[in-house]
């Protein structure tokens, strides 16, 4: 089981994106995307995050190369993953359920609190407002784009989101951090922690890493 470190950087509450993403190029943990579970998804892009938290929020930059581009959801509580998406997913140590947290490049959301892949309830709207999302490829939607990419995408997710109580903060929560692109020409299904199980499936806490705040 993977475990990581969250920097307490409470500087970035006060930064704009530009200045945000500066700061935490030297001062976040870098994690990189890499595990292939699925043999017959081989296919990795590079793909590599930091990681840092202020007093109310978590923040996420997500950076990735790789074959091909997509974004054709534009509006949140859509199925961003068969985009070009990047996850989050996580959830209290004394906690069965998980939130999960789903980015297409241009910082489309899928998120909900989860018993499983099957049964959720969605975040309501001011919730999905309260993430801020940054990408270097803007927020127009468009059909797959063939060829080497890179893109950035830099996602705040107030701790509150995730059903944490920021003036009591767990001094650790469980999570894995995801690259996939169901609907692409090369679809992938890669993660921070590996996963161990017969087919694709990111909807599995019992593999979640450990991540201390």
């Amino acid at each position: 089981m993977k475990k990581l470190k969250v920097p307490y950087l409470p500087a970035l509450d006060v930064l704009d994106s530009s200045s945000i993403s500066l700061f935490m190029e030297t001062k976040a943990q870098r994690e990189y995307i890499d595990t292939i579970n699925w043999e017959e998804y081989s296919y990795k892009p590079i793909v590599v995050f930091d990681i840092a938290r202020s007093d109310k929020n978590l923040y996420i930059r997500y950076f990735v190369k790789g074959n091909s581009l997509k974004a054709l959801y534009e509006k949140d509580d859509s199925p961003v993953y068969t985009d070009s998406c990047v996850e989050f997913f996580v959830k209290r140590v004394d906690d069965s359920h998980y939130y999960n947290f789903e980015f297409n490049c241009i910082g489309t959301c899928d998120a909900a609190y989860r018993v499983s892949r099957d049964i959720k309830e969605s975040l309501k709207p001011e919730e999905y407002a309260a993430i801020r999302r940054y990408s270097s490829v803007g927020q127009t939607a468009f059909p797959e784009k063939k060829g080497v990419y890179s893109w950035e995408l830099l996602v705040i997710i107030p701790f509150h989101v995730m059903g944490l109580d920021t003036n009591n903060l767990p001094e650790k929560i469980m999570g894995n951090f995801y690259k996939c692109a169901d609907d692409t020409e090369y679809p992938h299904f890669v993660s921070w922690n590996p996963i161990d199980l017969p087919n694709p499936n990111f909807h599995c806490p019992e593999f979640f890493g450990e991540i201390y705040l």
